[in-house]
């Protein structure tokens, strides 16, 4: 995936895929620019869905990326977000590019959870929550960087990986965001 948003057409709901850590990693969190497109979107779409894809699925390993769903409604004045149900793929889950890849078994709970066919009749899991509309508004910036699992990695620190690990981690991490700001400085050069 290039280092932009793409938007996908899935059974009459759009999506907008999301990687942080990139040019657009203000959309689901950031205020300013991010925050009054979130709140446009949530204003002027149904925005009933966000995925929490596992980190470095994209890109390098610690890019996060989101999958947010939404219908678009029309332009009427009125509120169309009623809430948005956020499942958390990312949260003690462990995929790369090379050996452990994300594959279409592994999202069959959220397939489940989503319910296509009917997505009114959701049901809470541990991995899928409901944010009414009213409360993600009340956040901070109206940011959708919302979890809610606990991170067992964090209470593990015998189990870091070791120092030469995460040495090359920590330069993968640099030269992303340093490739971010030369994104930016190439835009702001045009």
């Amino acid at each position: 995936m290039a280092s932009r948003t793409n938007e996908l057409q899935v059974e009459r709901t759009d999506a907008l895929i999301v990687a942080l850590g990139r040019r657009y990693d203000y959309v689901l969190f950031e205020g300013g620019a991010g925050e009054r497109i979130r709140r446009k979107l949530l204003e002027t779409c149904d925005v009933h869905t966000l995925l929490r894809l596992p980190t470095g699925i994209f890109y390098a390993q610690g890019v996060k990326a989101n999958v947010l769903f939404f219908d678009a409604r029309p332009k009427d004045g009125r509120v169309h977000t009623k809430g948005v149900w956020i499942y958390d793929l990312r949260t003690n889950m462990h995929f790369t590019l090379k050996t452990r890849q994300l594959k279409q078994a592994d999202l069959q709970d959220f397939i489940t959870c989503y319910r296509p066919d009917n997505r009114h009749e959701r049901v809470e899991t541990e991995r899928f929550r409901h944010f009414s509309y009213e409360s993600l508004v009340a956040r901070d910036k109206a940011s959708l960087d919302i979890f809610w699992l606990k991170d067992d990695s964090l209470d593990k620190l015998d189990d870091l990986p070791p120092p030469d690990v995460l040495q090359q981690e920590i330069i993968e991490h640099l030269e992303a965001a340093l490739q971010s700001f030369r994104d930016v400085a190439a835009g702001l050069a045009r």
